[in-house]
């Protein structure tokens, strides 16, 4: 495995003699600010996607961390793959932050942002830098699982399929089970020294912010919301900085509702206040430390295309060759399957003519009524199949996309950089894609660490990153065919993300 190393420590001082005595601790300073990213000039405007920069600085070493309403570092939506290294080389330039510690997490919302949103994050990283000052700094935890559940369906047959709005569900009786969440809240509180008034909540949680239906326009989804409230409840000048965690497999809960216009405010304000209940149990501390740790790994890419592609592509021959004929369309079909469900001992007629011996009735009716009903299950066995052939469609169009992707790369391992952060006690630990619930999970376990957090969605982009269970299923899902990693990716990323935030 290729292996790249940068460490920036920056331990406690302590007085020369008298051990066990300490000097004033170098103090941490920090600076935020924001900038409007949205692009008003496409379509309508919800609410404003924003760029938030918080910059720390502990004995002249700076780290810069940004958080960006978009749906991507790179790769999809309208940041381009040039955008990091832009940042990182104006930052590096002026005002000499260290490319290594510039960290950029995208929420993941949906809204539309601008074409020059790298100027204006490096625009907000140099306003930060402007405002540094002398800040506290406290860790801490909350639990918000009101708001959140995870997309993916376990089946009775051992396959797994996801609820998406580009394909129906699975129908009802198939459905056995379903994933985890991560309710965990991750909490950085900064105060100022000079007044003790907060300068920056960050806030870490693991959700898809994509509530709000495009009807709406524009939108930063439930973060703004919670950011919003969170802010309010801070005072002037404080800032509020959501961090997506390892949210690919957790939808917004009830996200395929279609009784009710989906809303993302109501979710926002149970986040937020979840948050600022949380917060306040928080205690800042002068002087904490600051380190960071960038490694870069080689992870390996997937190598089952063909096969997986193959397979969908049987099953789709096979249910094609399933559908079965009938002698309705659906202008027929759906009085008929009214009357059937709502009449079914005398459907096609009133009671009262079952009950004669003439021409057309009792058995005559009956046989006419048992022809009408295998009508109905024929067109709603079509109508699953062609739900089903949907959602393998869907998906084999991403298998195809990303083996176009992986030949064009020409090499069996894909880079990707891994970054680890200490604020005092508090630890985060980034990911360039969309991890799945369970490897957060099983990082912030392992870790065996009270405040150590996941960052996914950070410094790129690599598409889903399914555990390596899901990367296997059967049933084909969005997260084990939009992807570019083998199975293997999961024991070698969680092992080194492990060793990263304990070695912070």
């Amino acid at each position: 495995m290729a292996l790249h190393r940068w460490i920036v420590a920056l331990p406690f001082l302590l007085l020369p003699g008298g051990p066990g005595l300490a000097a004033a601790a170098p103090a941490l300073r920090a600076g935020v600010a924001r900038v409007d990213i949205t692009d008003h000039a496409v379509g309508p405007v919800n609410d404003p996607c924003f760029a938030k920069a918080l910059v720390l600085e502990r004995e002249g070493v700076r780290m810069a961390l940004v958080s960006v309403d978009a749906v991507s570092i790179g790769e999809i939506g309208r940041i381009g793959n040039d955008f990091l290294g832009e940042v990182r080389a104006a930052l590096q330039e002026n005002p000499g932050i260290a490319p290594e510690a510039v960290l950029v997490n995208a929420s993941h919302c949906h809204g539309t942002v601008r074409a020059d949103t790298a100027e204006l994050v490096i625009q907000a990283v140099r306003q930060a830098v402007a405002g540094l000052e002398p800040v506290r700094a406290g860790a801490g935890s909350g639990t918000e699982n009101r708001i959140s559940e995870n997309r993916r369906l376990k089946l009775k047959d051992g396959t797994e399929a996801d609820m998406r709005r580009a394909y129906a569900m699975p129908p009802d009786r198939e459905i056995a089970g379903v994933g985890p969440i991560d309710p965990g809240i991750g909490l950085l509180r900064l105060d100022r020294v000079s007044d003790g008034r907060p300068i920056a909540l960050l806030y870490n949680f693991a959700c898809h912010p994509i509530m709000n239906p495009p009807g709406k326009g524009s939108s930063a989804d439930y973060p703004a919301y919670a950011s919003r409230l969170i802010e309010e409840a801070l005072g002037p000048g404080a800032l509020a900085f959501f961090v997506q965690g390892c949210g690919g497999d957790i939808n917004p809960v009830r996200y395929k509702e279609v009784r009710t216009p989906p809303d993302a405010e109501p979710l926002g304000n149970l986040l937020g206040l979840s948050i600022l209940q949380a917060a306040r149990e928080i205690v800042t501390r002068e002087g904490a430390e600051l380190r960071v740790r960038r490694e870069v790994i080689d992870l390996p890419r997937a190598r089952d295309y063909e096969k997986r592609m193959a397979a969908i592509e049987t099953r789709r021959d096979g249910l094609v060759t399933s559908l079965k004929p009938t002698n309705i369309d659906f202008k027929s079909f759906l009085p008929l399957l009214i009357e059937e469900k709502l009449f079914p001992d005398h459907p096609s007629h009133h009671a009262q003519s079952y009950l004669h011996d003439r021409r057309m009735d009792r058995d005559v009716l009956a046989r006419f009524d048992a022809e009408q009903r295998g009508q109905v299950e024929r067109y709603l066995e079509n109508i699953e199949v062609m739900e089903e052939l949907t959602r393998l469609n869907t998906n084999l169009a991403l298998l195809r996309r990303h083996r176009e992707q992986t030949e064009a790369a020409g090499s069996a391992v894909l880079p990707v950089e891994i970054t680890g952060v200490r604020i005092g006690d508090f630890r985060l630990v980034t990911f360039p894609g969309e991890a799945t619930v369970q490897v957060g999970l099983n990082i912030k376990k392992g870790a065996g660490l009270p405040h150590a957090f996941v960052a996914a969605y950070t410094n790129g982009y690599i598409y889903y990153a399914p555990t390596a269970e899901q990367r296997r299923n059967a049933g084909y899902a969005q997260e084990d065919c939009d992807t570019l990693v083998a199975p293997e990716w999961q024991e070698l990323y969680e092992a080194k993300a492990i060793e990263i935030l304990r070695g912070l």
